[in-house]
């Protein structure tokens, strides 16, 4: 799930594939730690722990003058500290006012990269900077930090899915998703069998103590709440002031988070359409039920005769639904979408939705970051920006999304139950449904994922967290916020944000305000208590 995220990551080979084959990404889940950890307190690990950032002025164009950069060193095995490690890229804003520490930022994904996102979006968190330096940083796997790939290889990497005809035959899925595997593996390197959220969160507490902070102040949206409630469980006596914005599933299976997300996407879809109609630059007409049949035709069409681009791939039905996906994470989009799409349909251009697909913006360089610390075991350097895998961001997301999740559909189950699966995803969403079909499928034939978050991310006993849910989110259903709170326990509060789009903070006035003020000020809002929908930007 992604909040707020802006890439670098260009178009990739094919969208359908770039949302979900890359879930089969390596042959191993290695050496997940499925205990609470104490990081700081074990010998093996406190290079890592002991040491201090040295942060430099990101000196760009484009980049705010007072955005700093630097990197932190983390073990690439926890289980085997010693054998070798990788560099974090981080970025920061420097408090203004008292400072009394660090808050963490992570803007979602999985895959989404925070270093580009602060310093180009950083505008929102600026009142935080009040108390706070403020942070965020690209996790292993991600962006500048050792990035995943598939790869564009043939019937392998980001094509191995690219086609109808491959979902309707179960013996052609069954050896793509093999080949797709093989060619993550080959393009990804060593951080592939460690990627996930359990040695995320271990990464952060490093991070936590690198940033001189005994507590960890954190913000996370969509996927950044996974992540951070795998942290309080693992890292329950350093939780500072939490906020979990957007909130992510913590039980469901990758099969019921794809119907879901499917059904909760087609209903933003339809609010699109219904708000297009009534607007006379609506590229899809102006009565709602034809212009919903419209859109379908438009991905079917498409994915038939895919449109040349300036990148050198086609641009496919499937790369719209990426777009589509993009464009109705907020309100705030429908306009630009609306633009982009009567660009598409009246004059064949792809370039405006294309945009949406590949995250929004191609972001200029970041300055080549000073090293991790020399002893800290041959960490792996940072790419430079421009060598990032086209197809990190989908990569990633699928690689720790499989990490994640213990289940894994048998060769058994795929051809016997492909057209039943297919037939329920569509039920879901006529638009989204194939693509989210796959993201079940491409765990096809990796390791089981750790089994931690499932069973341990519970009755944390922590400082309480806010939790926000949005009534209208079209990403995490507002159910998934009342489930994870009753999981996380005594240690949850609840903040019911009555509006739409995907997450509260960018959206909300409310939810803005009382966000900062628990952060800022330790204010909590009771328990239950919600924001009005009228409360918008």
């Amino acid at each position: 799930m992604q909040a707020m995220l802006s890439t670098r990551s260009g178009p990739r080979r094919r969208a359908l594939v770039a949302a979900a084959a890359t879930a089969a990404l390596t042959l191993g889940c290695a050496s997940l730690p499925t205990a609470r950890a104490d990081g700081d307190d074990d010998p093996g690990l406190s290079r890592f722990y002991d040491q201090k950032i040295s942060w430099s002025k990101c000196d760009v164009d484009g980049v705010p003058d007072d955005l700093q950069c630097g990197t932190v060193s983390v073990p690439l095995d926890y289980a085997r500290p010693g054998s070798g490690s990788l560099d974090l890229a981080l970025a920061r804003y420097r408090a203004t006012g008292d400072k009394r520490g660090s808050v963490v930022l992570n803007f979602g994904g999985p895959g989404g990269a925070g270093v580009p996102e602060l310093a180009y979006g950083g505008k929102p968190f600026m009142e935080l900077t009040d108390g706070y330096d403020v942070v965020s940083f690209d996790p292993r796997g991600v962006g500048r930090s050792s990035p995943v790939s598939c790869g564009d290889e043939e019937q392998g990497g980001l094509s191995a899915l690219d086609d109808d005809d491959a979902l309707g035959d179960p013996a052609t899925v069954l050896a793509r998703l093999r080949e797709a595997a093989a060619a993550c593996v080959r393009n990804s390197g060593p951080v592939l069998p460690h990627i996930g959220t359990v040695n995320a969160a271990r990464d952060l507490d490093v991070l936590r103590s690198a940033l001189g902070d005994k507590k960890l102040n954190y913000l996370g949206f969509s996927y950044g709440t996974r992540l951070g409630a795998v942290y309080a469980a693992q890292f329950p006596g350093k939780v500072g002031r939490v906020v979990l914005d957007g909130v992510d599933t913590l039980t469901e299976p990758l099969a019921e988070q794809g119907v879901a997300g499917a059904r909760g996407q087609q209903t933003a879809l339809d609010d699109f359409v219904d708000w297009c109609v009534r607007d006379i630059a609506c590229p899809f007409g102006h009565d709602a039920r034809t212009a919903r049949e419209a859109v379908v035709r438009l991905v079917w069409s498409l994915d038939e005769n895919p449109l040349p681009s300036d990148f050198g791939d086609d641009f496919t039905g499937q790369d719209l639904v990426a777009a589509l996906g993009q464009g109705l994470y907020s309100k705030e989009l429908w306009p630009s979408l609306e633009r982009a799409l009567a660009l598409l349909v009246e004059d064949g251009d792809a370039s405006g939705v294309m945009a949406f697909a590949t995250g929004g913006m191609a972001l200029p360089a970041l300055p080549a970051l000073p090293a991790g610390r020399p002893d800290a075991a041959e960490p792996s350097p940072l790419v430079e920006p421009e060598d990032v895998p086209l197809d990190n961001l989908p990569a990633a997301l699928m690689a720790i999304n499989c990490a994640d999740d213990p289940d894994r559909p048998t060769a058994e189950q795929i051809t016997g139950d492909l057209q039943r699966l297919r037939a329920a995803y569509e039920e879901a969403s006529p638009v989204f449904g194939r693509y989210r079909l796959s993201e079940v499928l491409l765990c096809y034939g990796r390791p089981k994922g750790t089994d931690f978050i499932r069973e341990e991310v519970k009755d944390v006993d922590t400082p309480r967290m806010l939790l926000v849910g949005t009534r209208g989110d079209p990403a995490t259903p507002y159910r998934w916020t009342e489930e994870t709170a009753e999981r996380l326990g005594d240690s949850a509060v609840v903040l019911d944000n009555k509006g739409d789009g995907h997450t509260g903070y960018g959206s909300s006035k409310c939810v803005h305000r009382k966000i900062d003020d628990f952060l800022l000020y330790g204010s909590l809002p009771p328990d239950g208590s919600s924001c009005g929908a009228e409360e918008t930007d």
